[in-house]
């Protein structure tokens, strides 16, 4: 029978387990990784723009101003959407560190140090679930589970800087607060994870609302509950509030979607009020406690409704039509899980579905109060599932929560397996296990085993395993000190193109993929798909001084697919129109440079 383990929170034992497993895994991504960092390649365009950030910060930039004032630098910058909280522990690196061993060299402890730290603390609150409620065993096969799901791996690597590490580590944070013996710890856990996460991501909100949800079937199935839902709706309130006017003052109260907004801090209130004074006016029937959260949520919407009723459809609601059509919907990570290719799909998808399945399996063996948190559990780990199908990108988040609950079943077959007599079905077993923590070895061994272009049925291998991406054949910074003797100007650069060359010069860029500055990034598409008159023209009312492109990108394909005779399929044909000045530059590179005449 499955019974909690009681005592320390983070004991010896368990830091040990948790401490070699956690060194082992940073040998060998040092290992794999090193010439990355050696050589300063990003992982993401997103990582490169946030190391701009954190040097505008030590630069001297107000804590409070967001804005990326080399984005669209005609009109005024661009207001980026991301926390502060996400910059504090790179800043904080490269501050101590730069007296020590330069500015250079802090920079890249920090883009190494920060997500291997990141790792850490992830992998102590995943296996800390399995420690406690588990075992021994359970804690150290969720600390490697955790570390081969490509999805989560990906975002605690080193040079991945952005926030979707921390996001990770929020979501873990308010499980672990669902284990509590107090409810009012529990409570006030749960809710500051969730409070911390939407402060660094509005894309945490579909989950908060998740774990809310459950909190309050707890307070339904039995009255002794309420004090989870209600400690955790009020931290909730406090932290984002306190959050808030830490990290955007008073100063802009602006209405966003993408962001902790006053709106957003006004139904939150509006709902602790609520459920803290139905709390004390317990015991009621339960159709009244239930019309009570209809009245909290129902007057939270309002206020949405009320005040940002663009906001109803998500972050993204805002985003010019032009900008829609051409951009995001090729922003593969913001698609729907059937938008993805079959590999990818396989690493969302399969490994948390295993652990919803072990979750329930827990829930059905276990008794009194571990039954309700697996079960709750599995709720928490369904919508996490259902929020990554409809946006791939929250999939590291279900992959996460699914490593406890799969670390358990994993175990249970190993057992199965040793008790094997036959050789056979044990290597079979071992297969199927293997298919199942890494979801893409079937199509890795078919791949192999079969040449790329034979027939499968009615199809190709090469439709279910799509090529490798193209190798990248640009590197901006490879030419950035010869860059930097151009006189500083605009570039009209692509979207990919343009953080690499905010990190690496002082030149400034027409736009970048970052959705709030989607009226630049609205000119960037329509002068790429208009002619090469209208091109000029645009440019030079803007002072636009150079154009720049990697004829290899995916980004100017697709311009040029969708405008076969426009002026970025020109660029990439090598047919520049006159006003155009080539720029020769050194070494092998495949990007293109000219000054606007």
């Amino acid at each position: 029978m499955l019974v909690e383990r009681r005592g320390n929170a983070l004991p010896i034992e368990f830091l040990a387990r948790v401490g070699i497993a956690w060194a082992v895994v940073c040998c060998l991504l040092m290992v794999v990784h090193w010439s990355l960092i050696a050589s300063g390649r990003f992982p993401d365009p997103d990582d490169m723009l946030r190391l701009v950030q954190v040097r505008d910060l030590l630069a001297g930039q107000n804590w409070f101003d967001l804005h990326q004032y080399r984005i669209d630098a005609a009109g005024g910058g661009v207001a980026m959407h991301w926390s502060r909280l996400v910059d504090i522990p790179l800043a904080l690196v490269i501050f101590v560190l730069t007296p020590i061993v330069g500015t250079a060299a802090a920079e890249t402890a920090a883009l190494v140090i920060v997500p291997l730290l990141t790792l850490l603390t992830a992998m102590l609150l995943a296996a800390r679930i399995a420690w406690k409620l588990l075992g021994d065993e359970e804690a150290t096969l969720t600390s490697l589970i955790l570390v081969i799901s490509i999805p989560v791996l990906f975002q605690l690597s080193p040079m991945r800087i952005d926030h979707h590490g921390w996001q990770i580590v929020c979501a873990l944070a308010a499980v672990n607060g669902l284990m509590a013996r107090s409810k009012c710890a529990g409570g006030w856990t749960v809710g500051a994870s969730l409070a911390m996460w939407l402060s660094i991501s509005m894309e945490g909100l579909p989950l908060a609302a998740a774990i809310f949800a459950v909190l309050a079937w707890r307070w339904l199935k039995d009255r002794g509950e309420r004090q989870w839902l209600v400690s955790a709706i009020q931290s909730f309130t406090v932290i984002g509030g306190a959050l808030f006017l830490a990290t955007r003052g008073i100063g802009d109260l602006v209405s966003y979607c993408d962001a902790i907004s006053p709106w957003h801090l006004a139904m939150f209130a509006w709902g602790a009020v609520v459920l803290t004074v139905l709390a004390k006016m317990e015991p009621l029937p339960r159709g009244m406690v239930f019309a009570g959260f209809v009245v909290a949520g129902g007057g939270a919407l309002a206020t949405m409704f009320a005040v940002a009723p663009q906001c109803a459809t998500g972050g993204f609601a805002d985003l010019d039509p032009v900008v829609a059509e051409n951009w995001h919907q090729y922003v593969s990570e913001g698609m729907p899980m059937w938008r993805q290719t079959l590999p990818v799909a396989l690493q969302y998808v399969v490994t948390p579905l295993i652990g919803l399945v072990a979750a329930l399996n827990l829930a059905r063996q276990s008794h009194d109060w571990l039954r309700r948190f697996w079960f709750d559990y599995a709720l928490i780990l369904g919508a996490a599932l259902l929020v990554s199908l409809l946006v791939a990108r929250a999939g590291a988040v279900a992959c996460v929560l699914a490593a406890p609950p799969l670390a358990w079943q994993v175990r249970s077959w190993l057992r199965s397996i040793r008790a094997m007599k036959k050789p056979a079905p044990r290597v079979a077993a071992m297969v199927a296990v293997a298919c199942a923590l890494l979801p893409t070895f079937p199509l890795v061994l078919l791949t192999n085993a079969m040449p790329a272009q034979a027939s499968l049925g009615n199809g190709r291998i090469a439709a279910i395993v799509p090529e490798p991406p193209k190798p990248a054949t640009c590197e901006v910074k490879d030419v950035a000190p010869q860059l930097r003797t151009l006189e500083q100007g605009e570039f009209y650069a692509l979207m990919d193109i343009a953080p690499h060359l905010l990190l690496t010069t002082e030149h400034s860029v027409v736009a970048t993929g970052h959705h709030r500055g989607d009226e630049s990034m609205k000119v960037l598409i329509e002068t790429a798909l208009g002619s090469s008159d209208e091109a000029r023209d645009v440019l030079s009312e803007r002072g636009t001084k150079y154009v720049m492109i990697c004829p290899s990108l995916d980004e100017l394909e697709i311009y040029s697919k969708l405008a076969p005779d426009g002026f970025a399929s020109e660029l990439r044909e090598g047919t520049a129109p006159e006003w155009l000045q080539p720029i020769k530059l050194d070494g092998e590179t495949g990007l293109k440079v000219w000054a606007v005449q």
